[in-house]
């Protein structure tokens, strides 16, 4: 046991996305340019929700913590990602398992935010006269509360069982962070406990919270298709698509991530899927909210104003 455990590693070596160095340098200016579109966009979405009065609603206040998980969520993998396309990348064992740990907490929140934003939209649609006193200040702030601690709880299960696994042998993983699954794949013990256990949490939270979001859309279509106004259908589609939008790129690339086995195939595939739901989709929300709602565009052209002015 003793000549066992002075063989165990300390330190992972991050492989990335790829070897081929002008890719790197297209890689690294693509990822850049995105990380600086999500810190100004999401910060922008942040300040407008605390400061305008006009987007003081339920909606903007779970829009302004969609923003902030997204430019966390980005913030854990993206720098890293960017070091490791311009020099070897390497990390702790307990470094790469705190990474892994904030990388699902943030990811688990952002889940069950969107089912709670899927919600709001609900109430506000099919029951508008109740929407002030359903959505009070005191329920969003518990929905929000709601989405950190499953996120915080979720987490933990994959980082405890993740951080009593032994390393002893290959330390490079095929990947440009430490993600669940290609870390176990190193272990030197048999992690089928772990890979089950991932599958059953992914599978549950994604699915469950991508269910309830849809059944709020279901019931939103429902009540859309009673009503006769064309313009009163297109007003209530120009509310709900830019979530819906956000909704799909979402949990399209989290499902084809986390449900499927750990195989080497899946893993390269997870690498292309994990670049979209880490920079594009974090940097793409708030110009996404931007671009489709009239409120927030309003209030960026008034804050545009109150700046140059």
């Amino acid at each position: 046991m003793e000549e066992f455990n002075k063989t165990l590693l300390n330190e992972f070596i991050l492989m990335g996305i790829t070897n081929q160095l002008w890719l790197q340098k297209v890689l690294f200016a693509f990822a850049f340019f995105f990380y600086l579109l999500d810190i100004f966009g999401n910060l922008t979405i942040v300040s407008l929700v605390n400061r305008d009065p006009s987007l003081q609603s339920p909606m903007y206040f779970l829009l302004g913590n969609l923003s902030f998980v997204d430019l966390l969520f980005s913030t854990v993998t993206v720098p890293k990602m960017m070091l490791g396309l311009l020099m070897k990348n390497t990390i702790t064992v307990k470094g790469c398992i705190t990474q892994m740990y904030f990388f699902h907490f943030l990811g688990c929140t952002e889940g069950v935010l969107l089912a709670a934003m899927g919600y709001d939209r609900y109430v506000a649609i099919c029951h508008p006269l109740r929407y002030i006193s359903i959505m009070r200040r005191s329920t969003c702030v518990q929905l929000v509360l709601a989405s950190w601690f499953t996120g915080l709880t979720t987490s933990l299960v994959h980082a405890i069982m993740t951080s009593q696994l032994p390393f002893c042998k290959v330390n490079r993983i095929k990947h440009f962070f430490c993600d669940v699954k290609p870390v176990i794949k190193l272990a030197c013990k048999d992690i089928r406990v772990n890979e089950l256990t991932l599958a059953t949490l992914s599978g549950f939270l994604s699915t469950g919270t991508f269910s309830l979001t849809m059944l709020s859309y279901i019931y939103i279509i429902t009540h859309v298709l009673k009503i006769r106004s064309s313009k009163g259908r297109s007003k209530i589609f120009s509310t709900c698509s830019s979530h819906l939008t956000v909704v799909i790129l979402f949990y399209g690339t989290a499902m084809c991530t986390y449900l499927g086995p750990a195989s080497e195939t899946s893993l390269e595939k997870d690498k292309v899927a994990a670049i979209l739901f880490t920079v594009i989709t974090p940097a793409l929300n708030p110009v996404i909210y931007t671009l489709r709602n009239k409120d927030v565009r309003n209030s960026v052209r008034k804050l545009t104003k109150s700046s140059m002015t």
